[in-house]
Order: structure tokens, then sequence, then C-alpha cells
């Protein structure tokens, strides 16, 4: 009787410190991705403010940004952030958006890693229902953003990529669907290699545009990301770039409606 309560006793130690262990691991994981994220800059967390041209509210898995005192323009703009990226980096571009008069979305996703949310945009798509949706990322938020597609060809009507591309996993060819792909010249971080070759991934109906002297960070304003290449026009200026390509892009689809 002694032998087995000692046993007990010696089992729950080893219980206690296996869990011990494994609390630490995952605190040590937690703390090194909230180190090598990415946080905003000052002008992104100034346009997570509210003001007279468009309402940002924290909503089911992201932030709405959405015109104030303007009908809403079709189509609603889905957003996937970035690996390692904070949401609201994409801030500017998200309050440009909607400027236009877009309803745009900005993904929150776990650990600031699409990954383990590509199918967030399910709430969005249903607070909106029969409504249009385009969606899109910024380098690993576009390659989820793509997948999402993939699955959902009958609600979506076109994927954007910046600085990203179709994996074998969100291969769009062979679908309706409209993408437009962004990239910028000086990006040092995409995979270049990789991006020509899911090139047959995407649908007939793909258009390109290359940003000169743009780079990989500037999709967004976070400052510089490690690896990258230094830019050769504003972050302002490559913004401004982007939501001209992607007004264009709606623009020929004939999504653009009120």
């Amino acid at each position: 009787m002694a032998k087995t309560t000692a046993r007990k006793r010696r089992w729950k130690k080893i219980a206690i410190w296996i869990s011990v262990v494994i609390i630490a691991l995952v605190a040590g994981v937690f703390a090194y991705l909230a180190s090598v994220t990415y946080s905003p800059s000052e002008q992104a967390e100034a346009a997570m403010k509210s003001d007279d041209r468009v309402v940002v509210s924290e909503v089911q898995n992201g932030y709405q940004f959405e015109p104030k005192g303007q009908d809403i323009t079709q189509p609603n703009v889905v957003f996937y952030p970035g690996g390692l990226v904070e949401p609201s980096s994409y801030a500017p571009m998200a309050r440009a958006l909607a400027e236009q008069g877009h309803r745009v979305y900005i993904t929150r996703m776990p650990l600031n890693l699409a990954m383990f949310g590509e199918n967030r945009a399910d709430s969005f798509l249903a607070e909106h229902a029969g409504e249009s949706f385009v969606i899109g990322g910024h380098s690993l938020g576009g390659v989820f953003a793509s997948r999402y597609a993939a699955a959902h060809t009958d609600q979506i009507k076109g994927v954007f990529y910046l600085a990203s591309y179709a994996d074998d996993g969100g291969r769009l060819d062979g679908t309706n669907l409209s993408a437009l792909q962004i990239t910028g010249s000086n990006d040092g971080v995409l995979n270049w290699e990789s991006w020509e070759k899911a090139k047959s991934n995407l649908p007939n109906d793909t258009t390109f545009v290359s940003i000169e002297g743009g780079n990989h960070g500037q999709f967004g304003s976070y400052g510089m990301q490690k690896g990258d290449n230094a830019p050769k026009i504003t972050e302002q200026e490559q913004l401004k770039q982007v939501v001209q390509a992607l007004e264009a892009w709606m623009k020929s689809m004939k999504l653009l409606q009120k």
C-alpha cells in the first residue's frame, strides 16, 4: 500500500513538472512571436481613428472602415495582413479605400499569422450577405486570402495580391475570378522564384502591376522589414499607387456600384 502511494506521488510530481515545462514553452513561444511582430507606425495608428470621413470600428475578427456620409461603393474589400504584422499597420490603405466609398475589413489573425485564420472572412461576408466582395492580402496574408477565395468562388469576385501569390492550395486557374498582382521593384523579402512559378495558378483574367522603387514593407506601414531593400519612393507614394491600381482593377471588372 505504501509503495502504491509513493508511486502515485512520484507520477503526480512528474505530471506537475511536465505541465510547468509545457506552460513555460508556450509562454516562450508567445513572447518570441511578440518580440518579432511588426507594430504599426504613428501614421497607421492615426489612421485607425474615426473622423468626419471614415468610421473605424472593431468587429468580430477584425476592424471595419466605413465611409461616412456617403453610399457604400461595391465591392466590399477584405484584407489579410502579412505574417507577424499587426493588422492596424494596414490602416492607411484601408482608410484610403474607405474614402473612395468602399467598406473595408482588415482581418485580425491568431498570433498575427494568416495560416491560423484562413476562414475569418466568413463573418464579414455573412454580415453583408448578397453584396459583392473582393479579398486580398500582403505576403503570407495574400497566400491564405487566395486559399479562401478558391474555396468560395461563388462568394468572391476577385483576389488581389500585394507582394504575394497563389500557391497550389489557393490556385485559381480555371475559375472565372479576376486577380490583381502588385509588386515592388525593390522588394527584398518576396521569394521571386516562387512568385514566378505560381503564375500558372492564376486565372486568365489577371492584371500585373509593378511599383517602381517600392519595397515589401511599404505595402503596410510598420517600418523596415528584416531582409527588405530600401525603397526608392516614399510610403505615401507607394500607398497611392496601390490604391490607384486597386480602383482601376475593380473598375475593369465593372464591380464598382453604389
